[in-house]
């Protein structure tokens, strides 16, 4: 009886960690994302959620390449920081919170974000 408690515990919590979360999406936009983008409201509603939902898929592999493959990016003199930011694990592991507030406050969402 306690071993099979012991194990439902366990899964419980790992399945509740796993789940993005949508506070967490917020603060890697404003952390990482506002210093491009500085104006939220307008770059989080340029898209419909099924765009963000398709971008954001692969732990956000294409939002990274559009990044990666813009001309403008490339441009900035901070682009090896941040390139090395989206080909590496950390923009992987919080990708399922951006993805989760950037569906969340999408043009046909209705919602409004409020980064600070």
């Amino acid at each position: 009886m306690k071993k099979t408690f012991l194990i439902l515990s366990i899964f419980c919590l790992t399945t509740i960690s796993s789940h993005a979360a949508l506070y967490k999406g917020q603060r890697v936009y404003s952390q990482v994302c506002m210093q491009c983008h500085t104006d939220g409201e307008t770059f989080v509603s340029m898209k419909v959620q099924r765009e963000w939902d398709s971008l954001m898929k692969n732990k956000g592999e294409g939002l990274s390449d559009l990044h990666l493959n813009s001309k403008k990016f490339k441009a900035q003199a901070n682009y090896k920081k941040y390139k090395a930011y989206f080909q590496g694990s950390k923009y992987r592991k919080k990708s399922k919170h951006l993805k989760e507030f950037l569906i969340e406050y999408a043009k046909d969402s209705g919602n409004v974000p409020a980064c600070n």
